[in-house]
């Protein structure tokens, strides 16, 4: 048996440390992740008002913006550079926008190809004024905000979960209550918001929560709300102060999720370490998806152990935990029969193009895949998945996740597999590499 630490989990690290940095006074938050794109959410957080400092061992003294974000001129815009943080920028645009002053936000050539536009349209209604420097709707941008004003705004959820997130994280610094309420054709990535009114309620936020049953509203326990559809839910933020103090990141089950596949394809059973079996984070499912596929699953008091076994291809709606489909993609490859993938075009809008990069770095090991418009299937091959050449280079198309990914396919074969960028892995899970080097 194998033990394996947890990373700190990405998503709760952004939103632990913005809601730290709009509370007044000091807070202390610990087992933050760090990662390049923590860097760049603090060093924009920095940039806008707030103190961080450094207190070793992912803790960090976060001393809060007494006003808000302040921004620069209009002719001297406070640059804010999100690098390729999609969550970065999503979050913090929004969040900027509730602040007062000019903000430049722009990024890494792949982050001006990311639309945007649901998110600004919607900060265009409550008053901030927005001008694209290029493309209409996607960064690089000027954000001219004046606080945000207005009761109720329309979102639309399918593209992101992200641009709800940060419309709530921005809403308590508004001057009055801001209803915003789910529309468009589909609501992807749910669990995020999840996340979202996790981090505020512990921040002492108010909201609440309604769902339309039979054309009337009703408030509904934020926690109850397993599926959203657009048309019946709408969240109310009420404006209030974010409440310093004392938080802790749980640890991340999207980059735990190759460790634990890992259990299922490899040659030995791996114990991780460090996850909340009741957490909100939607890429907790990974358990329930190795299990349906055949794996040994067990919970025990000091981690989660996944053994070898026999896998089976199955069908699965990934539309909730988009960053599972590299892992379950390749961890298809061990399976025998089909896995499908379904409800996941929106992962051509990533780092990379996930489909493609799923399909083109599996057929690379000699696993045939069908790519469709927001599906992937996988013909997976069990035992019988066959030996790569060792000069073999898996393309990381500057994708954390497809690194992390592919490295699952030399598992089961006892492979090395060798990628073209190593360093892409500190976006997310800076340490994968020495943690990863366990199961070698």
């Amino acid at each position: 048996m194998i033990t394996l630490q947890a990373p700190a989990s990405k998503s709760v690290s952004h939103r632990t440390l913005i809601a730290a940095s709009l509370a007044r006074g000091a807070s202390l938050v610990h087992h933050a992740l760090s990662s390049a794109d923590l860097e760049r959410t603090r060093a924009i957080l920095r940039t806008a008002g707030a103190v961080m400092d450094d207190m070793g061992g992912g803790s960090w003294r976060v001393s809060g913006m007494e006003h808000g974000p302040e921004g620069g001129s209009a002719e001297h815009p406070a640059d804010c550079d999100v690098g390729e943080s999609g969550t970065t920028c999503r979050l913090l645009t929004a969040v900027l926008a509730a602040g007062h002053g000019a903000f430049r936000i722009h990024g890494a050539e792949r982050m001006h190809e990311r639309p945007v536009g649901a998110l600004t349209n919607a900060l265009q209604s409550l008053g901030a004024r927005v001008l694209f420097e290029g493309k209409e709707g996607y960064p690089p941008l000027v954000l001219e905000a004046c606080g945000l004003c207005g009761n109720s705004v329309d979102m639309s959820m399918d593209a992101s979960s992200q641009y709800l997130s940060g419309l709530l994280l921005a809403a308590p610094l508004g001057r009055e209550p801001l209803c915003v309420s789910l529309t468009g054709k589909k609501v992807v990535s749910w669990p995020y918001v999840g996340l979202t009114l996790q981090v505020m309620e512990d921040f002492g936020i108010a909201f609440h929560v309604e769902e339309k049953r039979e054309e009337v509203w009703h408030d509904v326990p934020w926690r109850s709300v397993k599926e959203a559809r657009p048309g019946e839910l709408r969240i109310t933020v009420l404006p209030g102060a974010y409440r310093n103090g004392e938080y802790s990141v749980e640890g991340d089950w999207s980059g735990a999720s190759y460790l634990l596949a890992a259990g299922a394809v490899g040659r030995e059973s791996v114990l991780v370490t460090g996850l909340r079996k009741d957490s909100l984070q939607g890429d907790a499912v990974i358990l329930d998806i190795l299990r349906r596929m055949g794996a040994a699953v067990e919970y025990r008091q000091d981690g989660i152990l996944v053994s070898p076994s026999k896998l089976s291809g199955i069908r699965v709606d990934m539309g909730d935990c988009p960053d599972l489909v590299p892992t379950v993609a390749m961890a298809a490859a061990y399976a025998e029969g089909d896995t499908r993938m379904e409800n996941i075009a929106h992962l051509r809008i990533k780092e990379c193009d996930r489909l493609f990069a799923c399909a083109a770095e599996l057929a690379r090991a000699g696993v045939q895949v069908e790519e469709e418009a927001d599906a992937l299937t996988v013909h997976g091959l069990g035992p019988n998945v066959p030996s790569f050449d060792e000069d073999t280079v898996f393309s990381t198309y500057n994708d954390h996740r497809i690194a992390m990914a592919v490295s699952l396919l030399g598992l089961g074969r006892g492979q090395r597999v060798r990628v073209d960028d190593a360093a892409v892995v500190r976006k997310s899970f800076p340490d994968f590499w020495n943690v990863w080097s366990a199961l070698a």
